[in-house]
């Protein structure tokens, strides 16, 4: 057991580190039987939530919102236009860019997926407000990190 947290004792299960990876395994129990009903993972959900939200986005702002390297993004890109969600072209400006876009496939599935918010919201058993604030903790969190493994090198 630790001693550095103001003296007192912490076993594992009460460090953020392990809060964290557990919640991130429970979540993820949760999405896999709801997102398996639309045909798609969670990292493709996510794309798609990027995309339902802002349609036409070039492959590296994607990345770049998501947190993923090309070689993760493209893989999944891939898969999404093989469902026909998504269709990849060469950004016109710029051909050295490849922008990514919805097909009607795509938006339709996004009614299909209207649901999946309230489901999550129903598992995790708190109010939107306080989802909202925890997410704003975990994002602070998460910033400072990033920060300080910057500042470190």
């Amino acid at each position: 057991m630790e001693k550095w947290f103001e003296g007192r004792e912490l076993n594992f299960e009460e460090f953020l580190c392990f809060s964290l990876y557990s919640t991130n395994h429970a979540m993820n129990r949760v999405y896999a039987p709801i997102l398996k009903e639309l045909g798609l993972t969670y990292p493709q959900y996510l794309v798609m939530l990027a995309l339902w939200k802002k349609d036409g986005q070039l492959v590296g702002e994607l990345g770049q919102r998501m947190d993923l390297e090309s070689s993760t993004l493209t893989p999944l890109l891939k898969r999404l236009e093989k469902l026909n969600y998504v269709r990849r072209r060469r950004d016109v400006e710029d051909e050295r860019k490849v922008r990514v876009t919805l097909t009607s496939e795509g938006h339709a599935l996004h009614e299909r997926a209207a649901c999946v918010p309230g489901q999550i919201l129903e598992a995790i058993g708190m109010t939107p407000d306080e989802i909202i604030a925890l997410s704003a903790q975990i994002n602070k969190v998460r910033k400072n990190l990033e920060s300080w493994t910057e500042a470190e090198g």
